[in-house]
């Protein structure tokens, strides 16, 4: 009974300090819009059946200014695809945890040449994170992304 009595105050300050910090530190979140490096679009990263996935929801210029129509895939090396509108197309592909804290693998795909690569994502920070491609693991590049408010 006397080591109750002891420990009620330890754990009531601890608590206490729990409620004044705003509760335990927790991950970020992968989960949401995301600006790319240039900002001239938008992803939106959702949970697929325990791994992540990111479509284009938004583009600074959605319209092709040749033909004035909405952009389209039109690089996919799937002819079939190449006349989807681009705001849609899954860019980040089933990336899974990779057992590194707040990493995920997969693929990533980019419509400026149609090709899918092998990827990650990283959270950098409660509001960045980095977006990496890489052809056979040797040639990497990466970007930046911020989350969009």
């Amino acid at each position: 009974m006397t080591m109750f009595r002891a420990a009620v105050p330890a754990l009531a300050a601890i608590v206490a300090a729990t409620i004044a910090t705003g509760g335990p530190a927790r991950a970020a979140d992968p989960l949401g819009t995301w600006y790319t490096a240039d900002k001239e679009s938008q992803v939106r990263i959702v949970n697929c059946s325990g791994a992540l996935c990111g479509a284009l929801v938004w583009l600074k210029q959605p319209n092709d200014p040749a033909t004035g129509r909405p952009k389209t895939d039109k690089n996919n090396a799937d002819a079939t695809k190449q006349s989807r509108p681009l705001i849609g197309v899954q860019i980040v592909l089933a990336m899974k945890p990779s057992g590194t804290p707040d990493q995920w693998t997969g693929q990533v795909y980019n419509a400026s040449d149609g090709k899918t690569y092998t990827g990650s994502f990283t959270l950098t920070g409660p509001n960045t994170a980095e977006l990496k491609g890489c052809v056979m693991s040797v040639i990497c590049k990466s970007q930046t992304w911020t989350r969009a408010n």
